[in-house]
């Protein structure tokens, strides 16, 4: 069975990694184009190419897929998986594979089909969030589902649970490339009424205004880490949150009521959030104590 691979992100290079670990017959990846990067702007190529290069598989980085459905049909591969591609594909493209395209979506379909699942689920204050093998269709996000695997969330950062889901994904790919081989490919179809969906999160989604519950907002700063960062502002100067849970506590909404080794606890609407980690303007992400420490936050300083 002769696979190619579309991904683009540091996300996606596991499952690729697993797939040819696996022994599975990897002939070709699709990346997006080399982007410039830093204050220099130089040309790079996503992690993926990267990975691909290392291992000899030869690399396509169409700027438009769509355009490309002949070519690809020429590969001669079986089959397509993608995660985290970044480009949307035609029939024509789906047509280019006898058994198919299947997508590594990191969520529990039908929940949080769009652009930012892992961000969503965590603001949503879901307990479980995952990776659901489909079956690619135009629509979004809405084809049949082949196999699904769960993790719990519990308090992690966006970063975190990337890292997470894209082990997971790498288990998932595996085993559903040996499903597909031995034919097993039995679906089971979404549940439309049960569908939710998200949108790509920007920086202004971002803010933290402490006018939420304390769960919430433990949620919001999580979610937003690392990127984009939820930040408030300090004394003026804007501040990144990059890691909190929710305690009790009580104050007036952005006041710090405790600052210590563990932790700067901040008053929310109803209870506090506890935030271990930090980034000040100009600076590098730094733990709660350092910031204290370093006398750069104290109890009763005010976000707003």
């Amino acid at each position: 069975m002769k696979i190619v691979y579309a991904g683009s992100p540091q996300y996606a290079v596991a499952p690729l990694r697993a797939l040819i670990e696996a022994g599975e017959e990897v002939i070709a990846v699709l990346t997006q184009p080399d982007k410039p990067t830093g204050r220099k702007r130089v040309l790079t190529p996503t992690p993926v190419k990267l990975y691909a290069i290392s291992k000899g598989i030869p690399v396509y980085d169409f700027d438009k897929v769509r355009g490309h459905a002949e070519q690809l049909k020429n590969i001669g591969a079986d089959l397509m998986f993608t995660c985290a591609y970044g480009q949307l594909l035609s029939q024509e493209v789906l047509n280019a594979f006898p058994m198919g395209v299947y997508n590594l979506h990191a969520s529990l379909l039908p929940a949080f089909r769009g652009a930012s699942p892992i961000q969503s689920a965590i603001l949503g204050g879901c307990e479980y969030t995952g990776v659901t093998v489909m079956k690619t269709e135009l629509a979004l996000d809405c084809g049949g589902i082949l196999l699904v695997k769960r993790c719990k969330i519990d308090g992690k950062t966006c970063g975190e649970l990337s890292e997470e889901l894209s082990r997971l994904s790498a288990e998932a790919v595996v085993e559903a490339a040996q499903l597909l081989k031995s034919g097993q490919t039995q679906l089971l179809l979404q549940d439309e009424a049960a569908a939710t969906f998200c949108k790509k999160i920007t920086k202004d989604d971002a803010k933290v205004s402490f006018e939420a519950d304390a769960a919430d907002t433990a949620n919001l700063i999580n979610a937003m880490s690392p990127s984009p960062a939820a930040f408030a502002c300090l004394n003026g100067s804007p501040v990144n949150l990059l890691k909190a849970c929710p305690v009790e506590g009580s104050g007036a909404r952005g006041e710090v009521i405790r600052a210590d080794k563990g932790g700067i606890v901040v008053a929310c609407a109803s209870g506090a959030v506890n935030i271990t980690a930090l980034q000040f303007s100009g600076g590098k992400p730094i733990s709660a104590a350092d910031a204290v420490n370093g006398r750069k936050i104290k109890a009763g300083d005010r976000f707003d």
